[in-house]
């Protein structure tokens, strides 16, 4: 089994597990059991009716916005652990909205890469609407809003928002400008994936960028055998989040697929938890 089999089979599998509650689509109902208190390493929304974890993204701003400005050690924690065990390895293998952008990318059309500077974009938001908000905004008893959640996530809306409104006439009476704008981003999201390979991670997901930070630290890393390699720039060429494996091989935009192991012609280019020889780090 070559390596882009095995990873689509895994992807789909973590994306059954973590939205494993399929029926409750049906009444729009949330699952609420005792595996909601977890987070999910991938995103995931919370109100999928679907979702067996919760998101760790929406879990911070829930703790961050509280009316006692909680610090979520948990969730920070979390990520911290599996940002450093495993890095963006979570983006390429694990992320249900991950798989989505990656089926959409499969239409049929003109496809284009993105500039390097759009890429900054996640962190922008990460510390804007996933920190700052959700404490500095706050309502008149004190709590703040889970901004990220509310105004941006286009996965929210389409594994959350859409289903839920749909199976309940109440939420849909209720829905005004703000219901609008997420569905605005949305569209523009599918459409934004169809030519560009994941433009959500690269360019809006706060997860991802997490998880970018950490990927110079992961356990889990690339490798380049500088006696290997033959600079031949087939692992540049391949690599569709637009990184250089030779001069970046731990880059915060490498979701770990192997897309560039694979092409390399003389197998230079190797991950793993642990040193596998002459390396380039």
């Amino acid at each position: 089994m070559n390596n882009a089999v095995k990873r689509k089979l895994i992807q789909i599998a973590a994306f059954g597990f973590t939205n494993s509650h399929i029926g409750n689509f049906a009444g729009g109902k949330l699952y609420t059991g005792k595996w909601k208190q977890f987070c999910n390493p991938g995103l995931n929304c919370y109100s999928c009716p679907a979702a067996t974890l919760a998101c760790p993204i929406g879990a911070m701003q829930a703790v961050a916005g509280s009316m006692q400005y909680n610090f979520s050690f948990y969730v920070v924690g979390f990520l911290l652990a599996v940002g450093v065990l495993l890095g963006r390895f979570v983006c390429g293998w694990l992320c249900p909205f991950g798989l989505v952008q990656e089926l959409l990318y499969k239409i049929p059309s003109r496809k284009y890469r993105l500039r390097k500077l759009f890429t900054y974009m996640k962190y922008g938001i990460l510390v804007v609407f996933v920190f700052v908000l959700p404490i500095a905004a706050t309502n008149y008893m004190g709590m703040g809003k889970p901004a990220f959640c509310q105004y941006i996530c286009p996965s929210g809306t389409l594994f959350g928002g859409i289903p839920m409104t749909a199976a309940h006439p109440e939420l849909r009476t209720a829905t005004g400008f703000l219901f609008g704008l997420k569905i605005s981003i949305l569209i523009l999201t599918i459409l934004a994936c169809v030519f560009i390979f994941r433009f959500f991670c690269k360019t809006l997901c706060p997860l991802g960028a997490i998880y970018g930070l950490l990927n110079k630290i992961s356990i889990y890393h690339l490798e380049v055998d500088r006696q290997s390699c033959i600079k031949c720039g087939q692992c540049a060429h391949t690599c569709k989040m637009d990184v250089d494996p030779t001069t970046a091989p731990n880059s915060a935009e490498c979701i770990r697929c192997g897309a560039c192991a694979a092409s390399c012609p003389k197998q230079a280019i190797r991950l793993g938890f642990t040193s596998l020889g002459p390396v380039q780090k």
